[in-house]
């Protein structure tokens, strides 16, 4: 067979798209097939065209997610302090019986069973029959909570589950496309569908609102609010009418499975950045609304990533940074606070050692301005068990607050600034001790340990308050130990006994 033959019998098998490309001196196989599910790396031009929003489905499905995102952030707030987060995972697995239901009743009377009010009407049904369930299953019989919201969440979903199988084999529709509420499908979404969710995410968000103040109080001391006279059952009641909301409007895009994290996630994330409420919705609603816009935006670049994960993954990467960069609550946060109080706490008790061993061998200064005698390392090393690196790192960390001088004859002595600190520090902690003895029965030979505990996160107003509870030793001065200051033997001065 001629080359000519073979190319004409090449033609006439390829497709238009194939010839095309070959006509362009392209390769053939370079044509991407439909069932190609690899992910590549997007062209400037593809993230300018999401950037900026060209596209008519990408303007609908980030304006849809990021107020789904917005309503979810604020109502999620409640529901977390209340503790009824995973009521609206219960509450979102319940909704499938009613979205299957609803499909065969609409399809059995003529009408478009695909349509999403309807499904939607028939998955807040549902959704509440659950949340009735669980709360006869609370109330009526010992069972907890967790346990009947496993039995509703389960029972819920593995009839939803039957009802979709039931609905493959009916004759007047078929089920493609009802799973999609399952996982979520982002992309579908239309203008109507963005308009549905952002007009009941942004009602949701002005009824909390308004609301604000009760839901609240609600949220914090059910009990104060009970006794104040505010409608606690009914405010109870509309919040959870609020998370059926939101979580309803929300399984086009995310699905039933992925929903509790954009209710959970956006007020997790935001409880590492403040301890106020009213700072801590704004957050939420503007963690949910970056989860919503970015990982629909994701998904316009990467066709093959799901939206619903993209926007579950995006707000678990915020979670992730809150968790470990949230100020005041965050991990390194917490971690340098944790290592200021520990060295804080290690430099009180250099002072105080000091202090007592120069109180025990009658070395105190006398004047206000006369310096105290050097202490030797190795008697510090025995007042406290400290190993020697541990105690030079101390000693550092107290020459930087200048208040002891590390001589070069390995001796530590306290300056006039130290000597103020290491005397207010041994005050108030024998003013503890006295306390703990006086008011808490605690035996004189077992209360240093006790006091020791505590005395470094005294007020000013607790030290004025037990100064006022108890009878001072002495008019002026230093309180005297209650029990007795034992040194190590190795030391050549003898043990001072003071008493009460």
């Amino acid at each position: 067979m001629s080359l000519s033959a073979r190319m004409l019998i090449l033609l006439l098998l390829l497709s238009p798209s194939q010839v095309l490309l070959a006509a362009e001196g392209k390769s053939i196989q370079t044509q991407r097939s439909i069932t190609d599910r690899s992910i590549e790396w997007p062209a400037w031009e593809d993230w300018r065209r999401v950037f900026l929003m060209q596209d008519y489905n990408t303007r609908v499905v980030i304006l849809g997610t990021t107020l789904l995102g917005m309503s979810a952030g604020m109502i999620g707030s409640f529901a977390l302090l209340r503790k009824r987060a995973l009521m609206g995972d219960a509450l979102s697995h319940a909704t499938l019986p009613g979205i299957a239901i609803a499909f065969i009743i609409g399809s059995t009377l003529g009408l478009n069973g695909k349509s999403l009010p309807l499904l939607l009407t028939g998955a807040a049904i549902s959704g509440l029959l659950g949340i009735a369930g669980i709360l006869m299953i609370r109330n009526l019989t010992r069972l907890k909570e967790d346990a009947a919201l496993g039995i509703v969440l389960s029972v819920f979903f593995g009839a939803g589950i039957a009802l979709l199988n039931i609905v493959q084999q009916m004759q007047t529709g078929h089920a493609a496309g009802l799973e999609s509420f399952i996982y979520g499908k982002t992309a579908s979404m239309i203008a109507s569908d963005a308009w549905l969710i952002g007009g009941a995410g942004l009602t949701c968000v002005l009824v909390a609102l308004l609301l604000y103040k009760e839901l609240t109080l609600l949220c914090f001391d059910e009990g104060f609010a009970d006794s104040r006279g505010f409608p606690v059952v009914l405010l109870d009641t509309l919040l959870m009418g609020l998370v059926v909301i939101v979580t309803i409007i929300g399984l086009q895009a995310v699905g039933l499975i992925l929903m509790i994290s954009l209710l959970v996630i956006p007020p997790a994330a935001a409880r590492f950045w403040t301890e106020k409420m009213f700072w801590l919705t704004v957050v939420a609603v503007v963690l949910g609304a970056l989860s919503g816009m970015i990982g629909s935006g994701m998904s316009a670049i990467f066709p093959n990533l799901p939206s619903g994960a993209m926007i579950v993954l995006v707000a678990t990467a915020m979670f992730l940074f809150s968790m470990i960069f949230g100020v005041p609550r965050g991990i390194l946060v917490r971690k340098y606070r944790r290592y200021e109080l520990n060295t804080k706490v290690n430099r009180q008790h250099l002072l105080r050692g000091l202090y007592e061993y120069l109180e025990a061998h009658q070395q105190l200064p006398i004047g206000v301005t006369d310096s105290a005698p050097p202490v030797s390392l190795s008697a510090l090393e025995q007042m406290r068990s400290w190993s020697l690196p541990a105690l030079k790192k101390i000693i550092r960390s107290a020459q930087d607050e200048r208040l002891v001088t590390l001589l070069s004859d390995n001796r530590v002595q306290l300056t006039l600034s130290g000597l103020k600190e290491a005397a207010r520090v041994v005050h108030e902690h024998r003013l503890w001790e006295l306390y703990l003895i006086t008011y808490a029965d605690v035996a004189s030979s077992k209360v240093d340990q006790d006091a020791d505990a505590i005395e470094h996160v005294l007020e000013p107003e607790v030290i004025a308050e037990l100064e006022s509870l108890l009878v001072r030793q002495s008019t002026e001065g230093i309180l005297q130990s209650p029990h007795d200051i034992d040194l190590p033997q190795s030391l050549s001065t003898p043990t001072v006994r003071r008493t009460t």
